[in-house]
């Protein structure tokens, strides 16, 4: 078989590295297509997607189109005349003109095991419920959320290991590559029948906001620990601290799950062992690191130094 010519659609570091993938098996699509540049930041500069930048590092052709039907980009994507468009967290639905372009069909590459966790958010989601296990989906993309025919999946085990969000991306990233890279020559010489999902177990996840981040220490710790876990490096989880009569803002990055000590109250910070835990409804939680106010990231001894009087204060959790 001819290498086929594929046109790539995705925008996050997931999508970046299922194109390693590709490229390590001689997939290197002709074309990528990115989300526009966002601002991000404090100062709100314009940012080029991770997608993006992988593109220009590695000589790939790629496009930011604002309207995916707008008849100038649909003319020049049928031009190229491709065998097969692959998506991978692009952040947009494909309407049905661009859908029905490719003779091989369009497929998507998706973190869960669908029907479950449809949507923006299956790793977040798979942490967060502390699954027993996730896994990659391969499947034809049709006008709806992650409905289409599945073409192949692989399961990953999680046996409740602490995965933080960048871990677990990574892992079905390359689980996920590898799988695509396997089905799409199968695919093309029909080797493999669409198997249509069971839409009636199907589950949604949500895209998870600022002020999803908040912690709420009248919830249990192992709750709060997998939303750590879960929700960081974006958009992070955070809590207030009473500082010099204003309250400052704690971005939480990394914790471990302890006991109570001395009976202590939820939100009430105590000192373990050089560094400093908050109290949960059960539980606490050791923070590891941490990054203030306005500062960089740091370890929580490192802040302790300098910030002792947030032992026996109450951290909030509105500000």
């Amino acid at each position: 078989m001819n290498v086929p010519k594929i046109v790539f659609f995705g925008t996050p570091e997931f999508a970046a590295m299922v194109l390693n993938e590709l490229k390590n098996a001689n997939l290197t699509p002709i074309l990528i297509i990115t989300r526009q540049d966002a601002k991000k930041g404090r100062g709100l500069k314009l940012s080029p997607s991770p997608v993006k930048l992988w593109a220009k590092e590695n000589n790939v052709e790629f496009w930011q189109p604002e309207n995916l039907k707008d008849e100038k980009f649909l003319g020049k994507l049928r031009e190229l005349k491709t065998d097969i468009f692959l998506i991978a967290s692009y952040g947009k639905i494909l309407p049905e003109i661009l859908l029905n372009i490719p003779p091989f069909s369009v497929i998507n590459i998706h973190p869960s095991l669908l029907p479950k966790y449809r949507g923006p958010s299956p790793i977040e989601s798979a942490i967060l419920d502390d699954a027993e296990e996730t896994g990659v989906t391969i499947m034809l993309v049709d006008e709806e959320m992650d409905h289409g025919p599945i073409l192949k999946q692989e399961t990953l085990n999680l046996n409740h290991k602490k995965y933080f969000y960048k871990e677990l991306e990574k892992e079905l990233a390359k689980l996920g590559g590898k799988l695509l890279v396997e089905t799409i020559p199968k695919w093309i010489v029909g080797e493999i029948i669409p198997q249509e999902q069971d839409h009636s177990k199907a589950t949604y996840t949500k895209k998870y906001a600022k002020e999803d981040g908040r912690l709420d220490w009248q919830t249990n710790a192992e709750t709060l620990e997998r939303k750590v876990r879960a929700l960081n490096p974006r958009p992070g989880t955070f809590t207030f601290w009473k500082k010099n009569n204003r309250l400052a803002r704690l971005i939480i990055t990394e914790v471990k799950l302890i006991e109570n000590e001395n009976n202590k109250k939820p939100g009430e910070v105590f000192e373990k062992n050089g560094e400093f835990a908050v109290t949960a409804e059960k539980g606490a939680l050791l923070i590891k690191r941490l990054k203030p106010e306005g500062g960089k990231e740091i370890a929580s001894r490192d802040f302790l130094r300098g910030n002792r009087q947030i032992l026996d204060s109450k951290l909030e959790y509105k500000y």
